[in-house]
């Protein structure tokens, strides 16, 4: 197995000064000093021992390699493992993130997928709870109010490509069979075509499937067209905005289904971190676990809120337009329906719900529309799962360098530097010039400006002669 020591190699007897170097990205660099502050390299090697053997086969890649290449993925907008190993070949900076010298060849796309093909989604789910117990070492995860919330992933298969469950027929085959049926010729496309635009329930996943994806799923996607996708599903943390636990499924899954896999995993993984030390003066997990969830009127239902009370969670679930229902049998759900009802007219309910609009839908946008896994390129519920996981766990990182470097992602670091020149610029700007200090190292001199003896006062500025003594030039 690849590890981080033995990658260690003693440097070339040269001088220095004859080599060319770059400095690494100050982003990059930071990161680096957190997981290596945490001793990810060492853990991820200790984790992923066992699918390596001590002396046959290759030489791979280190397992803290493999991840950090997964956390580019997230940071530098780049969905597809080829993609991340173009972008890694091209960069210095990336070089020296991963810590690959100049003559040293970078992973290409078949080891990265070769490793995560043999890596279990277990070994990713550890590595994302590793990052989250590294959030709760920070002080940012508190852990009592969760939201809850779901988003559609286009999967990597094609509609055309489907077949039927029980005879493997493709859907145009099926499509001329039922119109020799109707008396329509079979041999005519555009009839065939027309035909099956009037009818109903076209493509059921009960009777379709697609032979490359099987996991997949037909589903409606947001913007109205129809995609074998699945479906991400992830619990946050409404007073930090960390993301405590994320789920995989299906994508036409209902939402009262998948959250019964979503909220048990988010109240073990916020209890695994209750004992966990927290810095002075920070957030410190609540020492009773989660004790309330919010989320959206889809999952909304009689079991799944009676499920929610039984878990001894407060539920604040908008509740949708419906007709008086009939409650007869029901009295467990009827209580636990009417009394989440109270809580979401509350003005606590109102302002959680407000929230939820606003920690929830950050994530999504950047894991999946800033991060590119909109569409993903790998195929079969365990292995999109491993990649979201580690958007997941990218995501978790940002807050940490956000609270560092007040940026999340190196393009958020170059915005936030050119914003800080602009408003030194604008600061200068608004400055009297006779009052401002001298820039150097540049030369400056005193423009002549007849008639204004003011600007005569302080010999040490280069003033532009057309900004009426208002405007610097450096």
């Amino acid at each position: 197995m690849g590890t981080k020591q033995g990658r260690q190699k003693q440097e070339d007897l040269f001088y220095a000064s004859e080599r060319t170097e770059t400095p690494g990205h100050p982003f990059y660099e930071q990161l680096n000093g957190v997981l290596d502050q945490a001793k990810f390299d060492t853990f991820c090697e200790e984790r992923c021992r066992r699918f390596y053997h001590s002396k046959l086969g290759r030489p791979s890649l280190a397992p803290g390699v493999y991840f950090r290449l997964l956390l580019i993925g997230f940071f530098e907008g780049i969905a597809s493992e080829r993609g991340i190993a173009w972008r890694v070949a091209d960069s210095l900076s990336l070089r020296r993130f991963l810590k690959f010298g100049l003559d040293e060849a970078t992973p290409d796309h078949v080891t990265i997928s070769r490793t995560r093909r043999l890596l279990d989604e277990a070994t990713h789910q550890a590595v994302f709870t590793f990052v989250l117990t590294e959030v709760a070492r920070r002080g940012m995860l508190k852990g009592k109010t969760m939201g809850i919330d779901a988003t559609t992933l286009e999967a990597n298969a094609a509609m055309r490509s489907i077949v039927r469950r029980d005879t493997g027929e493709s859907y145009m085959e099926y499509l001329r069979g039922l119109a020799q049926q109707a008396g329509i010729d079979s041999t005519d496309d555009a009839a065939v075509r027309r035909m099956d635009r009037k009818r109903k329930k076209k493509t059921s996943n009960e009777e379709w499937v697609n032979p490359h994806d099987r996991d997949a799923e037909v589903t409606k996607m947001k913007n109205g067209a129809t995609h074998l996708a699945y479906k991400a599903e992830q619990a946050v943390d409404l007073d930090t905005g960390a993301i405590v636990a994320i789920t995989t499924q299906g994508g036409a899954v209902g939402d009262t289904t998948s959250v019964q896999e979503t909220l048990p995993a988010a109240g073990f993984a916020v209890a695994e971190q209750i004992a966990t030390p927290t810095a002075k003066g920070q957030y410190k997990v609540h020492e009773q676990g989660m004790r309330e969830v919010v989320t959206d009127k889809g999952y909304h239902s009689g079991a799944s809120l009676a499920a929610m009370r039984e878990m001894g969670v407060r539920s604040y679930v908008s509740s949708p337009q419906q007709p008086r229902r009939n409650w007869k049998g029901k009295a467990e759900q009827q209580a636990a329906a009417y009394a989440n009802q109270r809580r979401v007219e509350g003005e606590r309910g109102k302002r959680l719900l407000r929230r939820r609009g606003e920690f929830l839908e950050r994530p999504f946008a950047h894991q999946y529309e800033t991060g590119a896994l909109r569409r993903v390129h790998v195929r079969g519920r365990s292995n999109v799962a491993k990649r979201v996981l580690l958007q997941a766990a990218a995501f978790n990182l940002a807050l940490i360098l956000r609270s560092i470097t007040k940026a999340g992602t190196p393009r958020g670091l170059a915005d936030l530097k050119t914003k800080l020149f602009f408003a030194l610029w604008h600061m200068l700007d608004a400055l009297p010039p006779c009052y401002a200090l001298p820039i150097s190292p540049v030369e400056v001199l005193i423009a002549d400006f007849p008639g204004d003896a003011s600007c005569a006062c302080t010999p040490a500025f280069h003033l532009d002669k057309f900004s009426s003594c208002r405007k610097w030039v450096f």
